[in-house]
Order: structure tokens, then sequence, then C-alpha cells
């Protein structure tokens, strides 16, 4: 019998076993859909503030502690997206779903086997990308899943606007994207969205004016309209009609959203922007920041004003681009002083430059933003995309 083999009849067990399966069974399913195999696995998931790699409760055994991400092997293996053997023989092997992160697997092998041998980690890293299917899929029928992610109670507001976003993560063999969001308890008007259809790529990133349930109402209402005239193949002057009709149609107070909205055309290139009031994106080239997408300005969505005609730009192969809200470069430390674009500029070509794939770049971003933002508690959300196919390879484990 080849080694491969009866990893392969795991995988078909655990598929069956998949579908009455209620959230809260994913662990037990896991281990009896390898004990064939002799091995012992624990599965991790990553909390929402990816500090954390918090481990699934399994009847029958005791719950291990949380594993840091910034000071373990564990931790490497999640950020670097690549299984590591420990020198104990256990293997660390990454949790993704297509290629967003969603935690890993701890998988003690049976006496005698080798930690190196291609097979079983190939062996390993199909059972875990099953889990990371089976776990982003069962979230949304219970809540133990995402429960096991969460170190404190989520506010209502962003309870709301979680359940509105796309995957943190999305790659293709030409362009990865990557998202993040800030304070993760406790968002108000920032939001992000993103689609691939026919070889053009939308991006957008909102920010709705205020704080708390209001302002999320506000860019709920505004993501729905976008969303609403995108898939109608409405461009990007129809979506933003859509976004100024809604907003000004639902409120007259002055109500407003700040948004870049982008179009990537993924076989060529070009790029075409909106920017409604907001920061401007940042164009990295060469993991050096070498301009800001200062056109395709008008004022805010939902003041039913005129704007003027999109900017437009060219890609090159490997480049990035950085949208951000003013809740990144305006946070300020006890002092007053600003984390400014200069230094998110600095942060992220340091960050690039070691070749740290988008999420990973984002989350120390993020890290480092709330790290210097002590005094100030406004919403910090980035998108980074990636226009390549090498970039899409580095999102993979």
């Amino acid at each position: 019998m080849s080694t491969v083999e009866p990893w392969h009849r795991a995988v078909a067990d655990l598929v069956a076993r998949s579908h009455r399966m209620p959230p809260d069974a994913l662990p037990t399913a896991v281990t009896e859909a390898v004990r064939e195999l002799g091995v012992t696995v624990t599965t991790y998931l990553v909390d929402v503030e990816q500090e954390l790699l918090r481990p699934l409760p399994e009847p029958g055994r005791p719950l291990p502690d949380p594993l840091p991400i910034d000071t373990s092997l564990p931790g490497r293996a999640y950020t670097e997206v690549r299984v590591r053997a420990a020198q104990d023989g256990r293997l660390w092997v990454p949790v993704v779903d297509g290629t967003e992160r969603l935690g890993l697997l701890e998988v003690r092998l049976p006496a005698g086997t080798d930690p190196d041998d291609p097979a079983v980690q190939d062996g390993c890293r199909t059972v875990a990308g099953l889990i990371g299917h089976l776990a982003a899929s069962k979230s949304l029928y219970g809540d133990s899943l995402v429960r096991a992610r969460r170190s404190e109670p989520m506010a209502v507001s962003a309870e709301l606007l979680w359940q509105l976003l796309p995957p943190l993560t999305f790659a293709t063999d030409t362009v990865a994207v990557s998202a993040i969001l800030e304070p993760c308890y406790e968002v108000g008007g920032d939001a992000f969205d993103y689609a691939l259809d026919g070889g053009r790529l939308a991006l957008a990133v909102l920010d709705g004016v205020g704080h708390g349930l209001p302002a999320t109402l506000t860019t709920s209402v505004a993501l729905a309209a976008l969303r609403a005239a995108r898939r109608t193949g409405g461009g990007l002057a129809e979506q933003v009609a859509a976004v100024d009709a809604a907003l000004f149609s639902q409120w007259r107070d002055g109500r407003f959203v700040t948004a870049v909205l982008v179009e990537v055309e993924v076989d060529t290139g070009r790029v075409r922007y909106v920017n409604a009031g907001h920061p401007a994106p940042v164009l990295l080239r060469r993991g050096r920041a070498v301009r800001a997408l200062t056109g395709g300005r008008r004022p805010p969505l939902g003041l039913n004003l005129p704007g003027g005609e999109p900017g437009e730009a060219r890609l090159e192969p490997d480049d990035r681009l950085l949208l951000y809200t003013d809740g990144v470069t305006e946070a300020r430390d006890a002092a007053g002083g600003m984390f400014g674009l200069p230094r998110l500029a600095d942060l992220a070509e340091r960050f690039i430059g070691s070749d740290l794939p988008a999420p990973e770049t984002l989350r120390r971003l993020s890290h480092a933003v709330a790290a210097h933002g002590t005094a100030s508690r406004d919403d910090a959300s980035m998108v980074l995309m990636e226009w390549s196919g090498a970039a899409a390879a580095r999102t993979e484990p």
C-alpha cells in the first residue's frame, strides 16, 4: 500500500462525515477520519485579532493553550503558510480556505514516521485544506467556530459589519487581494469589498461618517448599493451614482461615506479609479512606494453632488496597490503624534522587502498601527492588491 492511499481515504471519510455534520462536531469528525493513520490531530483557528491560534475544543480531550503567532514555531508556519516540523516530530500545517489563512493543524505522527516525508506532508496539507473549507462553510450554520475565534464580546456594529465583508484574502494565478479591519470588536464605519469577474477586478474601501452603529448602518447601505450596481453590470459611474442615490434617499442629515472605488483589467494592468473624499491609494513598485494615485477626485458619496472623471494608471508586473482609510495614517500616540503616511509607506516597503505574503504584510501593518494609536480608536482598514502570478503563489500553502 502506498503512503498516499491512507491519506486519501481519510479525506474521503471526512467528506462523507461532513454532509450532516454540525459545526461543533468538526474536531471529532477530523479525529475519526484520521484514526486509521495513527495520527493525533488538533485544529487551531486564528483569532479575530490575528494574534493567537486558538484550539477547537473536542469532547474527552484536554484543551491546549492558545499559541502566539509572533513568538512560536507554529506561528511561523501560519505566517509563512508552509508546513513546519518540530524537533519532537510534530508537524504544524497551515489551514486555509482557498488562500485565506484560517488557522493551523497540529499533527502528531506515529512512532517511526518521517515528518519530512513529502507524501506525509502532502497528505497533511490535503486534510488541512479540507478542514479549512469545512471551517469556512460550517461557520454559517452555528456559532461554535465563530465563538472559538473571539477573545471578547463583539459590539453590535462590528457584528453587523463583519457579516457583510468578503473573506480577508483571495488569489488567482495573476492577482492577490488581502484586507484587514481594526479594531476588530468595535468597528464602525469602515468596510472593504472586492470582486473578480470576466478579467476585471473591482476593489473598494469605504468609510462612513461618524462612529458605532449609525456609521455602520450608513456604510452597510453604501456597500449594498455598490454591489447592486456592480452585479447588474454597472461600472464606476453607475456604482457611484447608486451609492449617492441610496444614501441621499435614506438620510437628509448630511450623512455620507468617503470611498475609493477601483477597477483593474487583470490582463493588461490598466487601472481606473474614483476617489470620493478619501486618502489616495499608494502604488508600490519593486518594493518601493513610488507615488499616490491622486486623480479621480469627487465629493464624498451621499451628498448628491457632481463629480469629475475617473483617474487612470497602469500597473507593471509585481506592482502592489495599497488602499487605506484615514484611521491608519491619523492614528495618534499618547503625545498626539500621528502614524502618518511616511511611516505607513516605510513599513510597507520593509515588509514587502522581506518577501512576506500580502495577508502577513497587512497583519503586521495593522498591529503597528494599533501599537502606535494608543490615544485613538478610529477604524483602520487596509486593502493590498498584488498584480502578478508570483503574488498569488506567495499566498499558497
